[in-house]
């Protein structure tokens, strides 16, 4: 017998998280849990308004799915019944979470992987500041949150404050083409090694065949495998998020379907807890850039994995 049960989680911020699209205060999750043979597997999503979805919606689709889980749907079946999102993740995650308990090989691939750590939308100063915080606690990759403000001060500061650090620059769909290829060829000549999602998703032909030299790497415009022929040409780097994908499922069909392809791959997440880190490890081996610190950002944590010298650990 097979028991879903799905309910909406509420977790406070330690500082605003400041993208292009906004600020949040609080990180609002979904949880389900899958219970049968006295093993309970738990899944986590963050639903994002970018995609449509809303804390609401998702509860409403994962409950419209229970009877079906309950009767015995597989997650095989799951990936067709369901459409990509973060219902669907925080279903499969649990569905995989239970089979490793029941199965008892649930121990993850390796103890501790590097993870980025982003800085948010602020003035040069505070970016600066929040920097020199970051390589002092050990971070090695800084990921950049800009919108299209002060784009070479920020970097500026952010650089002459840690000059020894990794940079990469998250726009979230926040620039236009005009004048994007000399932006890159500036960014590249300060030392920042990738660009994330610079254009919105609808306007990714601009990319193609751009001449750039540093890698851009898909956000937005990717989801699942169906993404990977529109992006060909058009993107270098792919960043594989759980909820996007629907589950760890296709975000492990999705990597090496990607590699297969020629994209280099970036694991990410949403602000999230510990349990969302967890269903996304398998993928951290297999990404060049591992960017897990949703966790950081919460005043308090659920089953906390360790985040300490630019790393998470799994215990």
């Amino acid at each position: 017998m097979v028991e879903v049960r799905s309910y909406a989680e509420s977790w406070p911020l330690k500082t605003s998280f400041v993208i292009s699209r906004g600020a949040r205060s609080q990180a609002d999750v979904v949880v389900v849990e899958y219970s049968s043979a006295g093993f309970t597997g738990v899944g986590e999503c963050t639903p994002y308004a970018r995609y449509g979805e809303s804390v609401e919606s998702v509860l409403a689709e994962i409950r419209s799915l229970a009877p079906a889980l309950e009767r015995g749907l597989t997650q095989a079946e799951l990936q067709s019944l369901a459409l990509a999102g973060a219902a669907r993740n925080a279903i499969d995650c649990a569905m995989a979470d239970w089979h490793s308990k029941q199965s008892g090989a649930h121990l993850p691939d390796s103890l501790s992987l590097p993870t980025v750590q982003t800085l948010v939308i602020g003035s040069p100063e505070s970016m600066a500041e929040a920097a020199m915080v970051a390589v002092e606690r050990g971070v090695s990759v800084l990921k950049l949150k800009l919108d299209r403000e002060q784009v070479l001060p920020r970097v500026e500061a952010v650089r002459a404050a840690a000059p020894s650090a990794e940079l990469v620059i998250d726009a979230n769909e926040a620039w236009s083409g005009e004048g994007l290829s000399q932006l890159c060829e500036a960014l590249a000549e300060r030392g920042v090694t990738m660009l994330e999602q610079p254009l919105p998703a609808a306007d990714d032909e601009l990319l193609a065949h751009f001449p750039h030299p540093l890698p851009i790497c898909a956000d937005e415009s990717c989801h699942t495998r169906k993404d990977l022929p529109r992006l060909q040409g058009r993107y270098d780097m792919l960043n594989i998020k759980l909820d996007k994908t629907g589950g760890i499922t296709e975000a492990l069909a999705l990597a090496e379907e990607g590699r297969r392809m020629g994209f280099e791959l970036m694991l990410g997440c949403m602000l999230c807890t510990s349990r969302a880190v967890r269903a996304a490890w398998p993928l951290g081996s297999q990404a060049r850039f591992v960017d897990l610190d949703g966790p950081t950002w919460l005043a308090n944590d659920v089953e906390p994995l360790k985040f300490s010298g630019g790393r998470v650990y799994w215990t």
